[in-house]
């Protein structure tokens, strides 16, 4: 029987190579332009309307999927209950939503901190974001609002948010730096990927970063939650996805790919031919070739659901089911202004609104209400302008195959409903 050789890390030298050589960057750094290129061009694309509706949505898949990748699995309907405060009586599925509405609420802070921060401080915003101090505060971010029965760990002891491990950790076959040297470890962490200069060498480190971050376990539990925020906010500070887009989703819906990947670039060198370092550099390559290809096939597919000419159709079939399904008040005399409301990303006023629907004011105020009902506009005041809103009920609608799931879910909970709905009708009145 072979006998399995642990090494103890204890030196910081112990995780190089934390950047693939010169040599290797060449591709990489094309991936990374490619990146840049049309995450740019997306948001170039679409106005501020759409972001912030999309932004909202994306959030809750964000954290839907973060669960899954933890197995903490969720419904979305579950997530969207735990966001009115409606909790389930099941214990375990109320700490899931507790850990999703966690998420949403993070990624919402923490984003406003980072922009508040980089009117005042520029580019330094992404590189304090490599500091220990900024993975303590999204840790503590992430698990401070939790009861502490959430906090317990598998062998009774508490997690602490923020605070960085005091014991020794093993991750699968993965033996974690010692917890004495991981001040020493994160130091060496943040000067190499806090210093790379702007554009595609850092998107390249960025990369690097998310797994290097991982394999130190900094902290005894949520590690890989903060490892995926940390990655989402930096490419949030710097303008490239501006909440149409994040790698959560890609890393979820390759779920298997994103853990073998991550768990072999933990490997030690392969050899002579795989770099200096002490872990594997082709390991390494390897994940940050993958995590680029998930950027750019997010960004590709967004691109795709975003445009404005399959939206008008995409409109019309959810207003459609709607009037013939739903019966929910909705007409699908409000293509016109709806597709008006994306297309334009404005707002109008109800006045203007209900003139173009064609319709007579008394049906035309009538259906305003029902699309403010079913979320279909969004406004600020009862008798404000109205702007294009995403209800969720209508995601598969508008943006099909964005979030399977929440589509799945959804035509369950429109079963549950039209089932209820005739055994309705069959009662005696």
């Amino acid at each position: 029987m072979k006998t399995q050789i642990i090494t103890r890390y204890d030196s910081p030298h112990q995780f190089e190579p934390l950047l693939p050589s010169e040599a290797l960057m060449g591709p990489l750094l094309e991936q990374a332009s490619d990146l840049t290129r049309k995450a740019t061009a997306l948001s170039m694309a679409s106005g501020n309307a759409a972001q912030h509706e999309l932004r909202k949505l994306l959030r809750s898949m964000n954290s839907y999927y973060t669960n899954r990748i933890e197995g903490e699995h969720t419904r979305p309907s579950d997530i969207e209950r735990a966001l009115q405060q409606d909790f389930s009586a099941n214990a375990d599925l109320a700490r899931k939503q507790r850990l999703a509405v966690a998420h949403i609420q993070t990624e919402a802070h923490c984003e406003a901190e980072l922009d508040a921060k980089r009117v005042v401080l520029g580019d330094e915003v992404a590189r304090w974001l490599y500091s220990a101090d900024a993975l303590s505060w999204l840790h503590r971010e992430l698990f401070s609002g939790l009861p502490a029965d959430d906090l317990q760990l598998s062998d009774g002891s508490a997690m602490v948010p923020g605070a960085l491990r005091r014991r020794g950790v093993a991750v699968g076959r993965h033996e974690a730096p010692a917890w004495e040297a991981l001040p020493d470890f994160m130091q060496r962490w943040q000067t190499v990927y806090a210093s790379t200069r702007r554009g595609e060498a850092a998107l390249v480190a960025l990369m690097a970063s998310h797994h290097r971050l991982a394999w130190m376990h900094p902290f005894l539990d949520g590690n890989g939650r903060v490892a995926r925020l940390h990655t989402h906010l930096l490419l949030h500070s710097w303008g490239l996805s501006n909440g149409l887009w994040s790698p959560l989703r890609g890393f979820a819906r390759t779920e298997s790919r994103y853990k073998s990947l991550l768990q072999a670039a933990d490997e030690h060198r392969r050899g002579d031919l795989d770099g200096r370092g002490n872990l594997t550099q082709a390991g390494l390559v390897e994940w940050i070739r993958y995590t680029l290809e998930v950027c750019i096939d997010q960004v590709d597919f967004m691109g795709q659901l975003l445009k404005v000419q399959g939206m008008r159709d995409r409109i019309q079939a959810a207003l459609t089911f709607e009037a013939a399904v739903v019966k929910s008040g909705v007409r699908t005399e409000a293509l016109m202004p709806l597709h008006y409301l994306f297309a334009t990303q404005g707002e109008l006023g109800r006045a203007d609104f209900k003139a173009m629907t064609g319709l007579g004011d008394r049906l035309a105020t009538s259906l305003v209400s029902a699309l403010l009902q079913r979320g279909f506009v969004a406004t600020d005041s009862p008798y404000g302008s109205l702007r294009f809103a995403i209800p969720r009920h209508a995601l598969r609608f508008y943006f099909p195959v964005l979030w399977p799931e929440a589509e799945q879910d959804q035509a369950l909970l429109d079963g549950e409903m039209g089932t209820m709905a005739v055994r309705h009708r069959k009662q005696p009145h």
